[in-house]
């Protein structure tokens, strides 16, 4: 058995960039070509028509490479940048090269950052190939251009379950910024070697979290049984649970890199640099340290709220007149419930934080009933609302003789319900307390409806 400390794993990390364009033309950016006819998000730029020149690179694009540069904590290079083509002579490309920020002689935009205790030796930006399907031949252009962002990181990982805390800690961070399309995920060529044993192999194009952890586990078993003396370039088959071979590995002289003619270098400038860090949220980890300190709640409560920036920030703006403990469950509980119900998410909603704390201080000064409270939060999709006059209509029934009333009719509704409670069954009682609710529309003070109930149903 290999020992762990001799294993060695890095990753070349790509993401969809979330931009409205593609990276050299005004064609969409969009990763779900399922719903799109093959071939119609396409233009002469992207499809690599004669004649045709790239626009300057997308400036969206360029802003986002600098905000990930800067939540990894990376050095941002301030040298003439150039596009340089790479190339390589399969369908994808359309003109038979990739335009990149990378390769031989160039001046990388980011490097030498860290994350997590694990260096980034590198960040560059590219253009996606096309989907190309080896086995029926067909070539999709509608992603050919897309901006691409890729993470190198040094072979500083010894196992797989580092790997994964790692990755979903990444995706997280990096969904702080909105810098990567959440609906195309990741995918990522894994590299894997034993220290003095084994030649490094490249795992090519390993989609999902879920499949790079497979593909680290059947390799690393791999090279334990086989010690492979060369570098290699391999795929993972998902069907299979195991890599395959699929070529040599390449050299970056393979490639012949070239500057691009057609573009012109550009300069991240300080001053951009600055104005974009200073507009940074703050990241996912400072955000559950700052929360467990200031509002004592436990962990496991504040990981779910950090997991998302928009529901962290609501948070911190409503506990600000509400109490931690109050407001908590209305948010990652309720709140999350109507989102999850709806299937949208906070960029969806136009939700103001007030109108939160407005409806989350009716429930404390028992104005209003917590299922009230539910079904006003409900109809806070798609915008919310000051909930401030629907509580006038909806003031909570405390006075006893008036529910009395109001229960003696639902029990001469319901005889058979009572008997049934009579006889032993609960379920029987809980439906009377349903309609008791429904005749108040869920103003009536569930504890005193209880009481009475009970006392009624006895006499």
């Amino acid at each position: 058995m290999v020992k762990e400390n001799s294993i060695m794993i890095g990753l070349e990390i790509h993401g969809y960039l979330d931009t409205k364009e593609k990276l050299f033309c005004n064609c969409k950016n969009f990763h779900d070509m399922k719903i799109v006819k093959p071939n119609t998000n396409i233009c002469p730029i992207c499809t690599g028509q004669p004649g045709a020149k790239p626009m300057l690179p997308n400036k969206s694009a360029i802003n986002k490479l600098i905000q990930i540069g800067l939540m990894l904590n990376c050095k941002i290079n301030n040298k003439k940048l150039f596009f340089q083509r790479k190339h390589y002579n399969w369908p994808d490309m359309p003109y038979g090269y990739q335009k990149t920020i990378s390769g031989a002689h160039s001046n990388l935009p980011l490097e030498n950052g860290e994350f997590l205790g694990i260096r980034i030796r590198e960040i560059h930006l590219e253009e996606d190939p096309a989907a190309w399907n080896p086995e029926t031949g067909k070539i999709d252009y509608n992603r050919a251009g897309v901006p691409l962002i890729e993470i190198v990181t040094e072979p500083d990982f010894n196992n797989k379950e580092d790997v994964e805390k790692w990755l979903r800690q990444l995706i997280l961070t990096l969904s702080y910024i909105k810098a990567l399309n959440k609906d195309a995920g990741i995918k990522a060529d894994v590299n894997v070697n034993i220290k003095g044993k084994t030649k490094r192999t490249e795992i090519k194009n390993v989609n999902s979290v879920s499949e790079i952890i497979k593909a680290i586990d059947s390799e690393i078993i791999r090279h334990e049984k086989e010690l492979p003396n060369f570098t290699e370039t391999r795929r993972w088959n998902s069907i299979k649970n195991k890599t395959q071979p699929m070529r040599k590995k390449e050299e970056q002289k393979d490639y012949r890199f070239i500057p691009e003619p057609d573009l012109p270098f550009f300069i991240l400038e300080k001053n951009r640099t600055e104005k974009i860090k200073n507009s940074l949220p703050e990241s996912p980890l400072k955000k559950l340290d700052k929360i467990l300190k200031k509002h004592k709640i436990k962990k496991q409560d504040a990981e779910v709220l950090i997991k998302n920036l928009d529901i962290v920030e609501l948070f911190e703006k409503v506990v600000e007149k509400i109490n931690p403990k109050i407001a908590l469950p209305w948010i990652t509980v309720e709140w999350l419930s109507v989102l999850n119900y709806n299937k949208k998410n906070m960029d969806d909603i136009d939700i103001n934080h007030e109108h939160f704390i407005e409806l989350l201080d009716l429930l404390e000064k028992n104005k209003i009933t917590p299922l009230k409270g539910k079904e006003i939060l409900r109809r806070f999709f798609p915008k919310s609302f000051s909930p401030i006059k629907e509580a006038k209509k909806s003031e909570k029934i405390t006075n006893k003789e008036e529910l009395r009333e109001i229960i003696k009719n639902v029990l001469k509704k319901n005889k058979k319900s009572v008997e049934d409670y009579k006889k032993g069954e609960k379920k029987a009682f809980n439906f009377l307390i349903g309609e008791i609710m429904k005749e108040t529309k869920k103003r009536a003070d569930i504890f005193i409806v209880r009481k009475i109930l009970k006392k009624e149903i006895e006499n």
